[in-house]
């Protein structure tokens, strides 16, 4: 090993303790960076890679920033999601032997900012732990350094469960166990996590002990522990402002899993993962950045409680009737600060001045918001009144103690009222009162002397002195000044009163700093006795806030209360999407109703591309979401059950980081609709099978339909373009077929967006292409295309395949016959014919004529006579009679055949 010199031996000690971090070295007025943190800090920050000598052979690559400015330069490597340790001299160099001892004070991570660019005012900044425990349960917990919160949860035997509650919380770290499977950490980091971590202590510190005192699981508490041992170690400093941890179950609130979340547009766009035009945008009136924040953990946590929902839905109605009170209440929200990440910055040691007068402004607003409810004279509004803690005391400390406009820093001074401190006002007396009597003086001895150009002057070096012209010394009596200094063109002198006086000026400015500092952080310790009302007080105005900006919203929209029904019945009479019409601006959307009940559980949904199919769907899923989360709905009445989830499959994406393609995403997701749907679901699925094979689609799309039909009963809105479906409604008693209207005019398809009964007649997809202006000559030749094969298809019908057959793939069958999945696709599954018998079923194909022959679910294999099959053939028999259907998953099963077609066919 090189011989490095002990300040490079003391930064290698240090940097071996964080590997995944950049060591930012303080040296003098620079944070400076060595070996391979230099190189890639310079590549990262763009900055300027020099070199040094370190006691080695080669001299080591170094970079650095001002300390007086690295807070930019932090930010922008956090964003990158890298780590950074603050490493600090902690000891005074006069005072060292040897090398100034230094250590980490805090380690930066994307999850454990406080301050800067890193933080969005209007979100969380969440971090999460993940725990494994046995049996398969994992738990979950998650706090905001930034604002104190702290939540956990308990997930039974499913990691996407723990997916899920990732990003819904929008964690960009995530502190696992040092022994976590890679498997699960890739899939962790696939979800979008800036940063992994690492902490294996999961004993309960008697520094937290209190946060956990609601907890009744073992397992929740270990799972906050780990999370909290993290923090502790990696900020080393005093988080009182950190909240008790709230236990929290995924049944307590609507679920949406994070496909349904992504393709409703909930929080962001699909294309340009961009807040501006989703559900979110449209929603948020607040006035405050923490009533955003709580808005948009009420979108991704819907309520269940039908309590809850109309306790929300009673102050909306109240807002609404009462414009001026809203109106006064909305103009005093936009005088509040964030209350909470202003109590967190006092519990965390960097709040300034600044932020305390913010804090004493925000607190000058509760009582008129008290006032303001108080005078509706409603119990709701009583309600919201009582929540209201102006924290009078606080506010009367920091109208007494701050100046109304302090400077940022807190160690300059001039922060604190004169009248405040009695030993304060006696030092800026003396310094103000000493300046005030050296202008005196000079006057004075200028009278004196009769020396007009005699002045008093000060510098670091001599202090306070009497400068007098060489030309004017005869003017000067012998012994009437002491000499202090000697000049080119002058002498410099000094007496005993004006060297008393300097003292005490001196001494009065530079203990007015060290005083004002002291009082500070006496007023910040006292307020932060006070940090669990603000936190109290900061929920209240939260909801109070939101509340509003709903019912400035639904009056200004035209929305409407919906009703709640345990008859599982949809109504919804001229419904709209909420954000299409925002969107829209001055054009008119067209509405639509939508009714569901117990007889009219699936809506088939048929019609041309662009008519609004996606959108119907959608605005009905975004019109429960909003109920439930106790806004009103765009509609012109609404009657809604409780849902308990929503699942959506709209839209097709690849999912390439897993090397997934568009039809196995929509085979997953539309299992883990399947899988885990309940009557009182809503599914949306959007043109399910397009993905493969025409006939394999289709006999995808109708298994599936029958299976959420009989099984599952949820209520479900399907739309295709297999229009052979369609004759589904003869079968099955609770669905029914509707369609999104079109016309043909001039040989050009006119859209009219409106949802009828019944099945659409044709899906116009080359008058869509024409729209898109695709060359005249291809849109000829496709229809002369479409010409020929309705006319082949019109032969087939007339020589005996009915179309009601085709549509039904063979019918559905019961027992041992061929037909649909018998126990479709989240559970065991029958194949079309037992396995046994697909020998003579071969030998039955050939035989039979064309017309008769069944639809497979998938393409058509080649029919061969047993006696004849080659060998390829035979171990693909064999290997069918090998297989055990009832022990394989449905994609497992759809899997294997898939692969027994391609030995066949090649």
């Amino acid at each position: 090993m090189a011989a490095y010199t002990p300040m490079m031996m003391q930064y290698l000690q240090i940097k071996a303790d964080y590997q995944d971090a950049f060591l930012f070295f303080r040296l003098g007025d620079f944070y400076e960076m060595f070996f391979e943190d230099a190189i890639k800090a310079s590549q990262e920050l763009e900055i300027t890679l020099t070199s040094r000598d370190g006691g080695g052979t080669e001299r080591i690559p170094m970079c650095g920033v001002p300390y007086h400015s690295a807070q930019g330069y932090i930010e922008q490597l956090i964003q990158k999601g890298y780590k950074v340790a603050i490493c600090e001299q902690t000891e005074d160099p006069k005072a060292a032997k040897g090398v100034v001892r230094r250590e980490v004070v805090q380690l930066i991570t994307p999850g454990t900012v406080m301050e800067g660019r890193g933080l969005n005012d209007k979100e969380n900044n969440f971090i999460a732990s993940v725990s494994a425990f046995k049996g398969g349960t994992y738990g979950f917990a998650c706090s905001d350094l930034s604002t104190g919160e702290s939540r956990v949860t308990l997930l039974a035997g499913n990691f996407d469960d723990v997916l899920n509650e990732l990003s819904l919380s929008g964690s960009k770290e995530v502190v696992l166990d040092s022994s976590t499977p890679d498997e699960l950490q890739k899939k962790l980091t696939e979800r979008s996590v800036l940063a992994i971590s690492y902490e294996d202590n999961t004993e309960v510190n008697e520094a937290y002990t209190n946060l956990l005192e609601g907890l009744d699981e073992e397992a929740a508490k270990l799972s906050a522990a780990r999370l909290f041992n993290y923090l502790h170690r990696t900020q080393k400093r005093n988080l009182d402002h950190l909240q008790p941890v709230t236990f929290y179950e995924i049944q307590q609130f609507m679920k949406i899993d994070f496909f349904s979340k992504r393709n409703l547009e909930l929080t962001e766009t699909i294309r340009s993962t961009a807040k501006k035009g989703s559900l979110l945008w449209l929603l948020d009136e607040t006035k405050t950045a923490m009533g955003g924040r709580m808005l948009k953990q009420w979108i991704n946590r819907p309520l269940i409680n039908v309590q809850g929902i109309r306790q929300r839905q009673e102050v909306v109605e109240l807002f609404i009737s009462h414009f001026f009170e809203r109106h006064e209440i909305r103009e005093k929200l936009k005088e509040v600060y964030d209350l909470e990440r202003l109590a967190g910055r006092v519990a965390f040691g960097n709040v300034n001045a600044r932020d305390l007068v913010q804090l004493k402004k925000s607190l000058m607003q509760v009582p008129v918001l008290k006032e303001t409810l108080n005078s509706i004279e409603a119990e709701a509004a009583a309600r919201l009144a009582e929540k209201l803690d102006p924290c009078e005391e606080v506010t009367d400390l920091l109208e007494q103690a701050l100046v109304e406009s302090p400077p940022i820093s807190v160690k300059e001074g001039n922060i604190i009222r004169d009248g405040y401190d009695g030993q304060l006002d006696q030092y800026r007396d003396a310094s103000r009162n000493g300046k005030t009597w050296i202008a005196s003086l000079e006057r004075q001895e200028r009278e004196k002397t009769g020396i007009k150009s005699l002045k008093i002057g000060y510098n670091r070096v001599f202090g306070y002195y009497i400068e007098v012209t060489k030309a004017n010394l005869h003017l000067l009596q012998e012994g009437q000044y002491e000499r202090k200094q000697t000049l080119s063109n002058a002498e410099r002198f000094i007496t005993p009163e004006l060297k008393e006086k300097e003292d005490l000026i001196l001494q009065a400015e530079e203990k007015i700093v060290e005083l004002e500092y002291e009082i500070f952080v006496n007023i910040r310790e006292t307020v932060k006795e006070f940090i669990p009302r603000l936190q109290a007080l900061s929920k209240a105005v939260s909801e109070l806030d939101v509340l509003t900006s709903f019912a400035e919203l639904s009056e200004q929209r035209h929305y409407v209360k919906p009703a709640f029904t345990e008859e599982r019945k949809i109504l919804l009479k001229d419904g709209r999407h909420p954000v299409v019409e925002k969107v829209m601006s001055a054009q008119e959307y067209v509405p639509n109703d939508c009714y569901m009940d117990s007889e009219r559980e699936l809506l088939l949904i048929t019609g041309p591309n662009m008519s609004g199919k996606s959108t119907y769907m959608r605005q009905i899923a975004l019109t429960a979401i909003m109920a439930q989360i106790g806004c009103f709905v765009p509609a012109s009445e609404a009657v809604l059950p409780v849902f308990d989830q929503v699942f959506t499959r709209i839209g097709a994406a690849d999912d390439l980081i897993s090397g997934q393609s568009t039809f196995m995403v929509e085979m997953l997701e539309a299992n883990n609709a399947i899988a885990n749907a309940t009557e009182s679901s809503l599914i949306l699925f959007d043109e399910i099978g397009r993905g493969t094979s025409t006939y394999d689609g289709m006999a995808l799309a109708q298994a599936i339909i029958e299976y959420i039909h009989d099984k599952i009963g949820a209520k479900t809105l399907f739309s295709t373009h297999y229009h052979e479906l369609t004759a589904l409604d003869q079968e099955l008693g609770k669905l029914k077929n509707i369609h999104v209207s079109a016309i043909e005019q001039n040989g050009k398809v006119v859209f009219l967006h409106k949802i009828k009964e019944g099945a659409a007649d044709k899906s116009y997809g080359i008058h869509v292409a024409q729209l898109a202006e695709l060359p005249a000559e291809l849109i000829g030749r496709a229809a002369e295309i479409l010409e020929a094969l309705e006319n082949k298809d019109k032969t087939d019908t007339a020589s005996g395949m009915p179309s009601s057959q085709m549509a039904s793939l063979g019918g559905r069958r019961t027992g041992g016959q061929a037909g649909s999945f018998k126990e479709g696709l989240a559970g065991p599954v029958s194949m079309p014919t037992p396995v046994k018998e697909v020998e003579p079923l071969l030998q039955q194909t050939v035989e039979k004529s064309e017309e008769e022959a069944q639809l497979s679910f998938f393409e058509e294999v080649p029919s061969v006579k047993s006696s004849s099959a080659s060998k390829k053939e035979k171990r693909v028999l064999d290997k069918l009679n090998e297989l055990d259907i009832l022990d394989m998953t449905p994609l497992q099963a759809m899997n294997m055949l898939y692969e027994l077609q391609r030995k066949l066919r090649n």
